[in-house]
C-alpha cells in the first residue's frame, strides 16, 4: 500500500508551487506566456530528472497543488498533462519518448506528489517493436467476448487484460478520434476504481506509441519472483473476469 501523508511532507515537497527553486531549472511549463520561468503561476511544469537513469529524462509535475494520486487530478489538470507530454514528444526528432507514471514507492516513485516521467530512447523499445498492429484489435475483441470491458465510450475502450501479468492489468485502447487527454482521463477514473476496490495500491502505467497507440496499467499487487523474472512466466492469481467485476462494482458504491 502507498504510505499515508507524512506530517511535514508538503513543506519538504520540491514539486509544490512556491518550491520551484528546489528542482533543476524547468524546460517547459504551461501556461507558457506571462510568467517568469521557475516561478509560481504554472499549471504543469517539466524539469530534468535530478537522478536520471538515462541520458535524457524529464519529470512532468502534474499539478501545483500537493496531489498524491493521479486519481485526484481534475479534468483541466489532465488536459495540461496531455498537452505537456505531446509538446515534449514533438521535440524528440527521431528519438522515442517513453512516457510513464509510477505511483507509490513499490512502483518506483521516490516522491508522493503526482508526476510522470519522459525518457528519451534512441528508438522504439523492444516491447513496442514486438507489438503486432492487429494485436490490440484482437485483445479488444477477446475482452468483449469475455465481459472484461470497463469503459466503452467517447471512442475509447478500457478493459482488463485477458492474460494480464499481474492482478488488474488494464489497457486503454483508443479509436481513430480519441485524444491523449481522453485516454488519460479514463486512466484517472480507472485508478479511482482501483483505489475503491483495493485501497491506495502502487501502480505503473505507460504510453505505448505503437500503431495503434494505447495506455497500459499494471497495479503492483503481487511481487515478481523467480518464475516471473527468470522464466518470463507470470503467475496471476486473480482471474480477469473477477478483476473486471471488482472494478465495475467499485463504480456503483
Amino acid at each position: 500500500m502507498i504510505e499515508p501523508e507524512a506530517p511535514d511532507e508538503r513543506e519538504r515537497c520540491p514539486f509544490c508551487e512556491g518550491h520551484e527553486d528546489r528542482t533543476p531549472p524547468e524546460v517547459f511549463a504551461l501556461p507558457s506566456d506571462g510568467r517568469e520561468p521557475d516561478s509560481p503561476g504554472w499549471r504543469v511544469r517539466v524539469v530534468p530528472n535530478l537522478y536520471p537513469a538515462f541520458e535524457r529524462q524529464e519529470v512532468v509535475i502534474h499539478s501545483p497543488r500537493h496531489v498524491r494520486t493521479f486519481a485526484e487530478l481534475s479534468n483541466d489538470e489532465i488536459a495540461y498533462v496531455a498537452e505537456a507530454w505531446t509538446a515534449r514528444i514533438a521535440t524528440a526528432g527521431t528519438a522515442y519518448v517513453h512516457a510513464l507514471i509510477n505511483e507509490g514507492r513499490a512502483a518506483g516513485a521516490s516522491l508522493p506528489h503526482s508526476h510522470s516521467q519522459l525518457v528519451w530512447l534512441p528508438g522504439p523499445p523492444p516491447e513496442v517493436q514486438a507489438e503486432r498492429p492487429e494485436g490490440l484489435v484482437e485483445l479488444v475483441e477477446n475482452a468483449r467476448e469475455r465481459d472484461l470491458v470497463l469503459a466503452d465510450a467517447d471512442d475509447l475502450v478500457a478493459f482488463c487484460h485477458p492474460v494480464g501479468r499481474l492482478p488488474y492489468e488494464t489497457l486503454v485502447a483508443p479509436g481513430p478520434d480519441a485524444t491523449l487527454t481522453d485516454a488519460l482521463r479514463v486512466l484517472r477514473d480507472l485508478i479511482a476504481r482501483l483505489r475503491e476496490a483495493e485501497g491506495p495500491v502502487p501502480w505503473n502505467a505507460w504510453l505505448h506509441r505503437a500503431a495503434p497507440w494505447h495506455i497500459e496499467l499494471v497495479p503492483r499487487l503481487s511481487v515478481l519472483a523467480g518464475i516471473e523474472l527468470g522464466a518470463g512466466i507470470y503467475v496471476n492469481a486473480l482471474p480477469p473476469e473477477q478483476a473486471a467485476e471488482n472494478l465495475r462494482r467499485a463504480t456503483d458504491r
